[in-house]
């Protein structure tokens, strides 16, 4: 083939490659900007960890008040009445609630019915301790931590269950636990419901390597779990 024909073929062919370029590199260009979309709406997005502003390991206090109040439920240990585990140690799941969204008390509440096994315990001994763990929320999973390492922060809280209805502090229990478990509204009215506080006596903290630190129910109460204080609570 000659020169000229060579060129007059390649003349002919090349105006066909953008045309075939063009729109693979706008496919290229779509899908990456679709990815950057993607990672940003991850990091803004309230189911991400980076909504957990965690207080340092060191504010121990301040660790043990965000814990509770990010935790819509905790494990509570009674001692059992129940034969044939009976004054053995017994464990059960309980909706809390320690205030509304962003506005911690730092006293768990509950809302209990006596039909509860757990419960019959308590009216018998109302000593009881709850456990609290970010494991709890997606902050843990997020972050590749198991369970039971201490980078995973947990709470154990000892003290007693006590009985508030008919008091003030009824008032601020329905609406802490109704605004996080609405569900509640429309549970059986027969079943007798009340609300409870957990007086707490000791405070056990696991967020960091060392062991477990203790705190005192004083150092809880005065503690934030925010860096501004935004509610205030108590035992009595």
């Amino acid at each position: 083939m000659s020169a000229c024909c060579l060129s007059e073929e390649l003349r002919s062919f090349s105006p066909t490659v953008p045309h075939i370029q063009r729109p693979t590199m706008n496919l290229l260009l779509r899908a990456t900007c679709v990815f950057l979309l993607g990672l940003f709406w991850a990091s803004v997005s309230p189911s991400s960890s980076s909504r957990f502003r965690i207080p340092p390991h060191d504010q121990v206090a301040r660790v043990a008040r965000f814990v509770v109040h990010q935790c819509d439920w905790a494990s509570m240990a009674t001692i059992s009445t129940h034969k044939p585990v009976v004054g053995q140690p017994f464990s059960n799941a309980f909706s809390i609630s320690d205030g509304p969204k962003d506005s911690s008390s730092g006293v768990p509440y509950m809302y209990l019915t006596r039909m509860e096994v757990s419960v019959q315990d308590l009216e018998v001994n109302p000593v009881a301790s709850l456990s609290m763990s970010l494991a709890q929320t997606d902050y843990c999973r997020q972050q590749g931590f198991d369970p039971q390492s201490p980078l995973c922060a947990h709470v154990i809280l000892s003290g007693s269950v006590i009985e508030i209805n008919g008091t003030e502090e009824a008032d601020y229990a329905k609406k802490a636990l109704f605004s996080r478990h609405p569900e509640m509204i429309d549970w059986p009215s027969d079943h007798n419901w009340f609300f409870a506080k957990f007086k707490i006596t000791q405070v056990w903290v696991l967020d960091y390597f060392g062991g477990v630190k203790t705190v005192t129910p004083e150092e809880y109460f005065q503690a934030s779990p925010y860096k501004t204080r935004l509610a205030t609570g108590g035992n009595d």
